[in-house]
């Protein structure tokens, strides 16, 4: 069975340093988990180590974004120049080992006027969608200012996966403070703040119209759709408030895919089964801040009712939603 993994994450050093360089103010204190163990050396890896482990766990594919928080805290000329290099990072490494790899485009989100020539560009050299986050700075994924980002990826087919970041300095003052520092990090990031905001940056895009404006947009939420599933009978009532064309469920279900993110729980994939369908499924382990073993993705798949929901799982849906062809990781 072929297994494409589509959240696995990497980074360059010039990246990580730039980031390091921004003042206390800007800095993203999310950096410090990419250094725990030799998560950062393999994050930084796009060759043997990394193809060892994907092998050990039995992944044939993965697609590669960079790591949190990417460009997005970058002033926004540097950000421009940091995303045009890191995307033909990318995309060397796809044409080095193209049966192993393929890329999500990183975007220069601190310069709206420069995102869609560069997902453009990402496009014509292959890529097959782009990570962004639900907030650069102040300003929010949904403001007027990306609708092009999203006009142009439902136009060219590219799906937009909203990862997870950091909550603002102010809420996490306010909510995820009082603890040592390493408990507040984790509560603003991993434990809970992280998923809360994309969440609600997933749930601002639908309240904002954005897919009433362009049906055909597919974005990527992880982390088993970062709660979303697990609180429609709430959120169901935005539809009506908002002035929505459908109801919240159906945008869930026809413009949300949801993946993993290495949390293999049969009863999460239970419950997203009552919500969605297994065709809005799609595989990941979040490497390397994941590792789960072959033996722990085995016993995930052999939960699902059929071989043919397995295989969509694995592989088949992530070649429909990412446009992959036939001959991709066979």
């Amino acid at each position: 069975m072929t297994v494409i993994a589509i959240e696995e994450h990497w980074t360059t050093p010039d990246l990580r340093q730039a980031l390091e360089r921004l003042p206390g103010d800007r800095r993203d204190d999310s950096l410090v988990l990419n250094e725990h163990g030799d998560t950062l050396a393999l994050l930084e890896d796009l060759d043997a180590a990394r193809l060892a482990v994907m092998d050990e766990q039995g992944v044939d594919l993965q697609v590669l974004s960079v790591a949190p928080p990417a460009t997005g805290p970058l002033d926004p000329a540097d950000a421009v120049a940091a995303s045009h290099d890191l995307n033909d990072a990318a995309a060397a490494a796809v044409a080095r080992r193209p049966e192993r790899f393929l890329a999500m485009a990183t975007l220069p989100m601190a310069e709206p006027s420069a995102v869609v020539a560069e997902l453009e560009r990402a496009a014509d050299l292959g890529f097959v969608g782009a990570m962004v986050y639900g907030r650069t700075g102040d300003v929010p994924l949904d403001d007027p200012r990306y609708d092009d980002l999203f006009a142009v990826a439902a136009a060219r087919g590219l799906p937009v996966f909203i990862h997870p970041q950091i909550p603002p300095r102010a809420v996490r003052e306010a909510s995820y403070s009082g603890f040592d520092p390493m408990t507040d990090l984790a509560l603003s990031t991993f434990g809970w703040g992280w998923h809360l905001e994309a969440a609600v940056a997933a749930l601002r895009l639908i309240a904002r119209g954005t897919f009433d404006r362009h049906p055909d947009l597919q974005i990527v939420l992880g982390h088993w759709g970062e709660l979303l599933l697990f609180w429609v009978d709430r959120i169901q009532s935005l539809a009506r408030t908002a002035g929505l064309d459908r109801p919240v469920v159906e945008y869930l279900r026809s413009n949300v895919v949801v993946t993993t993110s290495g949390m293999f729980n049969p009863a999460l994939l239970r419950h997203a089964l009552t919500v969605t369908s297994v065709d809005r499924l799609v595989f990941s382990t979040d490497y390397p801040f994941q590792r789960p073993t072959r033996a722990d993705v085995e016993r995930f798949l052999a939960e699902f009712d059929s071989d043919a929901d397995r295989e969509a799982f694995t592989s088949g849906n992530a070649r429909r939603v990412f446009g992959l062809g036939d001959d991709v990781a066979r």
